[in-house]
């Protein structure tokens, strides 16, 4: 530990994170890394300042090569097997600790000089590893061009993960997949939900259902858009992404896209649904606890994280497969069920701040000890 740290008793931290370019999830996780580590700088492949918090933008931060040619739109994404060598540019300053927040090549980094490398693993690159069919179809020819690009990355993946000094999961969804993949075991620490912003709300309507999320392939909303508009019951989507326009083709009059809401405007939407429908395989999910610290029930699909995040009957209902009769089913069965909302909320605050506070504190002690 250099003479700096030692003198305020905290290690010098650097932070990594994929891109900056949204607040979804990963970035929610890495605002409440910022508070911990208040003078850690910030190593990214695509800064877009106005697109995150001020939290975030107080630090410094610093873009690879792949900013010059960043825009709104997405073109960056067509130079996804160029990331690992573009990462190369990124140098890590001296510290005692890096700490990756990664769903892609932040783990990639490397470690500062004489220190350790954490990664917080929202899961392996998922564009490698899972989902090949959501996010590539099934066109044979694109597969000629895509699998072995894909192959090249999975061996890049795997090579740079022992560089990591200790994984740490998001779930033990997760932590499998991280055992699987890199052969390698890993602590968990849940991803934070703000149970003091997220609180039920006096006299909810409850007169419409809901859905948040980006609206890419493997969030499954179609499946969603589809079922309502067989039910004809009210349900609001909110998100955007590249999905957009083919959902609101598919749906009927009773499904309202809202596109991008404010956090506050989100909170109201949460507060007032009579559920929340989570139709995709997640690896955790913040959506789903954030509706079940307002005291809103959850319909979710049976896999990966929301089996962790989601108790069966006390805060919500599952569907065992990702079709529109086993949806239908389970959300007849939750708008019939007489839902504890207190309940509900105990459910959520598991996964308060300060759990994931204390779980990476711990963490950060242990390895730093290692040294």
């Amino acid at each position: 530990m250099n003479e700096q740290t030692a003198e305020k008793g905290q290690p010098k931290v650097v932070l990594g994170h994929d891109w900056l370019i949204g607040m979804r999830g990963g970035e929610r996780v890495l605002e409440i890394l910022c508070d911990m580590f208040p003078d850690a700088p910030i190593l990214t492949l695509l800064h877009d300042p106005t697109a995150v918090s001020n939290t975030i933008n107080a630090h410094s931060v610093t873009s690879s090569l792949l900013q010059r040619v960043y825009d709104a739109g997405g073109r960056y994404r067509g130079l996804l097997p160029l990331f690992p060598a573009i990462l190369r540019g990124l140098k890590t300053p001296e510290a005692d600790i890096l700490i990756t927040s990664s769903h892609c090549v932040a783990k990639g980094l490397r470690r500062p000089p004489g220190g350790k490398h954490v990664c917080y693993c929202f899961t392996p690159m998922r564009y490698a590893w899972t989902f090949y069919d959501e996010y590539f179809g099934r066109n044979p020819l694109k597969a000629m061009v895509v699998k072995p690009i894909l192959a090249a990355l999975r061996a890049w993946d795997r090579r740079v993960s022992s560089r990591v000094d200790r994984f740490v999961a998001i779930s033990e969804h997760v932590r499998k997949r991280i055992r699987d993949f890199y052969g390698r075991d890993s602590d968990i620490v849940y991803p934070p939900v703000d149970t003091d912003r997220c609180t039920p709300g006096a006299g909810a309507s409850a007169d419409y259902d809901l859905v948040v999320s980006a609206l890419v392939p493997y969030k499954r909303v179609d499946l969603a858009v589809r079922a309502y508009t067989g039910l004809g019951y009210p349900l609001k989507v909110v998100g955007t992404g590249s999905q957009a326009d083919a959902l609101r083709a598919q749906a009927g009059s009773n499904v309202e896209f809202l596109g991008w809401q404010s956090d506050d405007a989100v909170l109201q939407l949460y507060r007032n649904c009579r559920l929340l429908v989570f139709p995709g395989e997640e690896d955790f999910g913040i959506v789903p606890l954030e509706a079940q610290a307002c005291g809103r029930p959850v319909v979710a699909y049976a896999r990966g994280g929301a089996l962790e995040t989601i108790a069966k009957n006390v805060s919500g209902v599952f569907f065992e497969e990702q079709t529109e009769e086993s949806l239908k089913a389970a959300v007849a069965a939750c708008a019939d069920t007489p839902w504890d909302i207190s309940a509900i909320r105990a459910n959520a605050e598991k996964f308060s701040i300060r759990h994931f506070r204390a779980g990476i504190e711990r963490v950060v002690s242990e390895v730093i000890s290692d040294q």
